[in-house]
């Protein structure tokens, strides 16, 4: 056989005819990505993987962002440490302001994450305290948010949040519009001492013990937080007011020298939309307490007594509540 016949034969051996496709084609799964394109560049608008070397203001405004929206605890913690880490630092780098990093970042009070909960308190530790006073009518909405939230994790940090408050500005704080009553308000849901209903339950035979702890393991544990807390606000509102010095050019000074504090008519309310009684600005001792003995006090110290007879670490707190109101409410 020659070589050309034996060619013939192996190209005749290994053709194969084509097989041909009969009915419709297998549908294509619903997450199919097709991954046959090419490129020859990959183009990321307005991002970049190089932190050194970034404008300070945009990387701020970057970790601001972050902290709110992103997905991962991990993430909303590491931006708030950054942004810790600016306001702490000498001089300090803070280029939204207190008002907006406030603004941004108040709904993480009531973030799902233990660590963002902390780390948020760090980063409220580090604003300075001569800015905070005229926030607190806003920061006092979310620290109420908190306080009659479900979980009673949130509830406890939100308390460490309401104590630093007081700590930097418990005087605007109390004085505040809805500072007083409506924080009031927050701690009879959590401790379940209701003025409503007041002594009269204890005499039918129902429980005053809080509602917000039952069922839980921290039960005990947190509602003594939540009394020592009760009796640090207390003891806020009603501290004396620092007597001001006698000057004989006071009485001309108070008619026309210019205010030196930010809208210091507020308590009138003259521009804004009326008030109930709960929303009202409690400016003073003498006030707060008339409004204290005609709403809560029977109520409080119903609460108090019920939680002195379970002794422990709750009537330990709950007798700091006695001092405090023993030592307030003295004319």
């Amino acid at each position: 056989m020659g070589s050309s016949a034996k060619k013939k034969k192996e190209k005749k051996k290994n053709f194969q005819k084509p097989k041909l496709k009969v009915g419709k084609a297998k549908p294509k799964a619903s997450n199919f990505t097709d991954t046959s394109f090419k490129s020859k560049s990959i183009v990321v608008n307005q991002q970049t993987l190089a932190a050194d070397g970034a404008d300070p203001t945009e990387k701020f405004k970057l970790n601001l962002s972050l902290a709110v929206n992103a997905k991962s605890d991990n993430q909303r913690r590491d931006a708030l440490a950054y942004i810790t880490s600016q306001l702490s630092a000498s001089p300090p780098c803070n280029p939204v302001g207190t008002s907006g990093v406030l603004t941004k970042l108040l709904p993480l009070m009531s973030d799902g994450s233990a660590s963002v909960r902390a780390q948020f308190l760090k980063l409220l530790r580090a604003l300075p305290p001569a800015e905070i006073g005229s926030h607190v009518e806003k920061i006092l909405m979310y620290i109420r948010g908190g306080m009659t939230h479900l979980s009673n994790d949130i509830r406890s940090d939100t308390l460490n949040v309401l104590e630093w408050l007081l700590e930097v500005a418990g005087s605007e704080a109390v004085s505040c519009p809805g500072g007083w009553l409506k924080t009031l308000n927050s701690f009879s849901s959590m401790l379940g001492w209701n003025p409503s209903v007041g002594s009269a339950i204890s005499n039918k035979g129902w429980t005053s013990a809080s509602r917000a702890t039952l069922g839980t393991k921290k039960g005990p544990e947190a509602r003594t937080r939540q009394i020592q807390v009760l009796a640090k606000f207390l003891q806020t509102g009603f501290r004396p007011e620092a007597p001001v010095p006698y000057s004989r050019t006071a009485y001309w000074d108070n008619i026309y020298r210019l205010p030196g504090t930010p809208n210091p008519f507020a308590y009138l309310n003259l521009f804004g939309t009326p008030r109930d009684e709960d929303s009202e600005m409690y400016p003073d001792r003498i006030s707060r307490q008339r409004i204290f003995d005609a709403k809560w006090r029977a109520a409080i110290f119903a609460g108090m007594n019920d939680a002195k007879k379970e002794g422990g670490m709750v009537g330990r707190a709950a007798a700091t509540l006695d001092r405090a109101l023993s030592c307030g409410l003295e004319v």
